[in-house]
């Protein structure tokens, strides 16, 4: 018998290593592929694009917030992963009724390590959780001594245009902002707020950064927020690498500090 308690609090049991398991979250779909669990995993969402392999070859149960729940019944899965943030909470129930549910909730990078070593543990992957793990922590030292040739500069983080959306201090991507050395202007606010054109100018950030998801942000939006706060640096970044908090962790800390070094030599 395997027990676990998930990041919800809820104790889990399974006689035995899952064999057929169902991803609900991108980003934790991508860590179940670097776990090497090609034969286990049976089905995925179709915002699961990582790895192209899976994104192609794997039946998709719907969106992360609507399930197809008639597909799930036909691959009758004995573990279902999922996200108190990216499923909706209702949708998420249902699926307890009749399924062993093991649900994540990441604010931070170490909410991010110990889901990372949780599942680990649960899908027998145990020691391969452990090295990914020690890599990413590895990573984020060398991340450490990379800080700006000014002083710290104030971020607004913008995942959506219209309305225009943004970043506050209980998000994982907030701590993300954190360790670039970022002060994220909207850190008074909870989860993702909306904000007005005025509230953005305002708020007078040195950088906007432009995130490539959810809304898939691109050059031709600078101008845009460039006319609303003329003195910033208005940039599109890798909304994958500020938001993923599984495997992909691995490759932050160098964009981050590619990232940094970018914006120094603008100063």
């Amino acid at each position: 018998m395997i027990t676990s308690i998930d990041q919800l609090g809820r104790t889990i049991s399974l006689r035995e290593n899952p064999k057929r398991i169902i991803s609900l979250v991108p980003s934790q779909t991508e860590l179940l592929y670097d776990l090497e669990l090609n034969e286990e995993v049976i089905g995925i969402t179709k915002f699961c694009i990582h790895p192209e392999e899976w994104f192609r070859t794997k039946i998709r149960v719907g969106g992360t917030k609507k399930i197809d729940f008639d597909k799930i019944k036909s691959l009758q899965p004995d573990l279902i992963i999922g996200n108190k943030e990216e499923n909706e909470e209702s949708q998420v129930k249902e699926l307890m009724k009749d399924y062993t549910v093991w649900m994540s909730d990441v604010k931070n990078l170490d909410d991010a390590l110990q889901m990372i070593e949780l599942v680990g543990e649960l899908v027998g992957k145990k020691e391969k959780a452990a090295k990914l793990i020690s890599d990413i922590k590895v990573n984020f030292q060398n991340l450490l001594p990379y800080s700006f040739s000014t002083n710290e500069l104030s971020a607004a983080y913008i995942i959506w245009r219209q309305p225009m959306m943004t970043v506050g201090a209980d998000t994982f991507i907030n701590d993300m902002l954190k360790r670039c050395s970022f002060k994220n202007v909207f850190d008074n606010k909870k989860r993702y707020p909306e904000i007005s054109a005025k509230e953005l100018q305002a708020a007078n950030p040195d950088l906007i950064l432009l995130s490539s998801e959810p809304y898939p942000f691109q050059e031709k939006h600078i101008s845009e927020f460039q006319s609303i706060c003329p003195n910033a640096r208005v940039m599109t970044v890798d909304g994958e690498i500020f938001s993923w908090y599984g495997s992909r962790l691995i490759k932050a800390p160098a964009y981050f500090i590619s990232l940094i070094q970018l914006i120094n030599n603008a100063y």
